[in-house]
This record gives C-alpha cells, sequence and structure tokens, in this order.
C-alpha cells in the first residue's frame, strides 16, 4: 500500500535573519518578482502555442534559488533541474535572451537549440539545466574539484528536487564532494513531489537531511519560503567551502504552486494543501518582513514590483520580435 502523504505543511526550523543590507534585500526581492513575471508569462506564451517542447515552472519556489544565488561570487558556478528558469535568472541572465531560448530564437542563450529544458549561461556561472533527474549533480562536484585543483576559492551548487536524492548519481556526487572535502553546495529543494507522486511514496525517511549524515557532511533545513533564511544558510555554507571545509547540504522546504510540468493539473494533491502554501507565498512573506522590519516602505515594494514586471513585459516584447535560427545553423555546433 503507497503511504498517503500528510496533508499538513512540514515542520520548519526556525529563520535565520541574514545579514544583508537594504539595498540588496530590495534587489533580491526585485530578482523574485522578475522570476514569478517571468514564469507567469512563460505560461501565457505555452498557452498561446509560441513555446516550442514542454515547460516545468518555478512560481512558489524563488525563494531558494534567489537566496541561495545572491550569496555566491563572481566565479562560482551552478546547475540546476529542468525546472531552472528560476535558478538561471537567479545567477544573473539577461531576461529577454531567456525569453529568446525558450522560443526558439537565435539570440537565445544557446542560441534557440536549448529550450526551457537546457536553459544555460555560461557566462554567469549556470553550466547548464539538466532533463535527466540527478544528472547534474556529478557536474557541479567536477566543478567543485576544477575549483580545488586551481587553488581558488570558488564554489559550486547544485539546485535539486527531493526525487533526486533517491538516484545514483545523488549518493556518487556526495560520497565523492565528502571525501575529497569538495566546495560544493548541496541545495535541495524539498517540494514535497517528485513529479506527481508524493515524498511519502518514495522516500522511506521524512528528512532528507538525514541521508547527508550518512556521508558524514553537514547539513541544515531550511524554510525555502524565507528568502533570507535561505541566504543565511547558503552563506555560510559557501564560507566553510571557500575556507576548505568541504560540501554542505542544505533542504530547503518549498512547494511548486504549478503542476509538475504544463499540462499537469495537479489533482493528486490533497484539499487545502495548495490554499495552506499560497497563504505562504516567499514573495508575500518577504514584503511583509520588509515593512514589518521598516526595511521598505509600502511605496518602495510597490516600485520594486512595478520596475520587476515592466523588465519582464519589456523582455518579452523585444524577444518576440527577435528571428528565428537560421535554417544552416542547425549544423553548427553539433559534434560526432
Amino acid at each position: 500500500m503507497v503511504p498517503q502523504r500528510r496533508s499538513e505543511s512540514p515542520t520548519l526550523e526556525p529563520s535565520a535573519e541574514s545579514q544583508v543590507s537594504t539595498d540588496a534585500q530590495l534587489a533580491m526581492l526585485e530578482r523574485m518578482h522578475e522570476i514569478r513575471a517571468f514564469e507567469d508569462e512563460i505560461q501565457r506564451m505555452f498557452a498561446q502555442g509560441q513555446v516550442r517542447g514542454t515547460t516545468h515552472l518555478y512560481q512558489g519556489q524563488e525563494a531558494v534559488a534567489v537566496g541561495t544565488c545572491h550569496a555566491l561570487r563572481p566565479g562560482d558556478t551552478m546547475t540546476c533541474t529542468y525546472r531552472g528558469h528560476g535558478a538561471v535568472l537567479a545567477m544573473g541572465a539577461p531576461l529577454d535572451r531567456s525569453f529568446a531560448e525558450i522560443l526558439g530564437k537565435a539570440a537565445g542563450l544557446c542560441k534557440g537549440k536549448g529550450g526551457s529544458m537546457h536553459l544555460t549561461d555560461v557566462g554567469v556561472g549556470a553550466l547548464g539545466s539538466f532533463a535527466i533527474v540527478g544528472a547534474h549533480l556529478p557536474i557541479s562536484v567536477g566543478a567543485a574539484l576544477s575549483a580545488q585543483m586551481r587553488d581558488t576559492d570558488e564554489v559550486a551548487v547544485t539546485f535539486f528536487g527531493d526525487g533526486s536524492t533517491n538516484i545514483g548519481a545523488f549518493h556518487e556526487a556526495m560520497n565523492l564532494a565528502a571525501i575529497w572535502k569538495l566546495p560544493v553546495l548541496f541545495v535541495c529543494e524539498n517540494n514535497l513531489y517528485g513529479e506527481y507522486s508524493p515524498i511519502a511514496a518514495t522516500t522511506p525517511v521524512s528528512e532528507l537531511t538525514a541521508r547527508a549524515g550518512s556521508y558524514a557532511m553537514r547539513s541544515v533545513r531550511v524554510d525555502g519560503n524565507d528568502v533570507l533564511a535561505v541566504h543565511s544558510a547558503a552563506a555560510d555554507a559557501a564560507a566553510q567551502a571557500r575556507a576548505g571545509n568541504g560540501p554542505t547540504f542544505i533542504e530547503a522546504m518549498t512547494y511548486r504552486v504549478v503542476g509538475h510540468s504544463r499540462s499537469d493539473p495537479a489533482k493528486y494533491r490533497p484539499a487545502g494543501e495548495l490554499e495552506e502554501w499560497q497563504a505562504k507565498d516567499p514573495l508575500l512573506l518577504f514584503e511583509r518582513h520588509l515593512e514589518a522590519s521598516q526595511t521598505a516602505t509600502t511605496a518602495e515594494i510597490a516600485a520594486v514590483r512595478e520596475r520587476a514586471a515592466a523588465a519582464v513585459a519589456d523582455a518579452a516584447a523585444r524577444a518576440k520580435q527577435w528571428p528565428d535560427p537560421a535554417v544552416e545553423s542547425r549544423f553548427e555546433d553539433v559534434y560526432a
């Protein structure tokens, strides 16, 4: 008998306050709003038949990518899953060329050849979005090994879902990173579902941090909808990695408010679960925090929201006007 997922949200550790300047906090809020608006626009484009291939959207998980990537430095690297738009944008990829890639345009990040599931911008350290579950974790371990061998203080981050912790590549990557004390951050975006299956149906442990213990690896479980809590955990893990103290496993508890992919109505969710998590929307929570802490006024927050919406709308409009790749370009960047 398949175990039923509990309808209540998991117990989360208290939020850790990050030492982040006002300007930096407003920048994080703006990036979160850009990602949300970007994904909403991709959803509309797909419904209108403008997007080639499938899409796996990120609404609800923005605090994980933004909180983590804001703790990084130039030269650090990141890999992510096919639900990777948010992580690539959080690393600093341009909105217009990201839209263009998903639309299959020649000016896209990968010349329109990668699409939604392979969004990549090496120029900002985003080494790739990977369609094979768990396949990218060893890539980040390799990037961390490179940094160690070159004697730099660069770190590698890899984002993955809870389902990836059941994949062999996850365990191989964790083991090797621990043995060699590699500067890598394993960031598990635990959104409670592996595709359409609740975590209780596929995974025998309720807290995935337990798996880090088997590799003698530092681990922390944080509220993935609290961008400052994520940032604090990632900043500490990055500092440990830069100091030569090896990897950290971060389990960020979050929730995707959309289905697994473009055609999934997510009817497998228990009644009331979606509404419960929508009340903990990471954008709303952060805005309330900024106001309550007197970090920003209502007007300043509204200005950030409007600026993000305008930037996304302008970027989408530009990308739609750009040309498709030339037919002969299909033979470029192909290796045999």
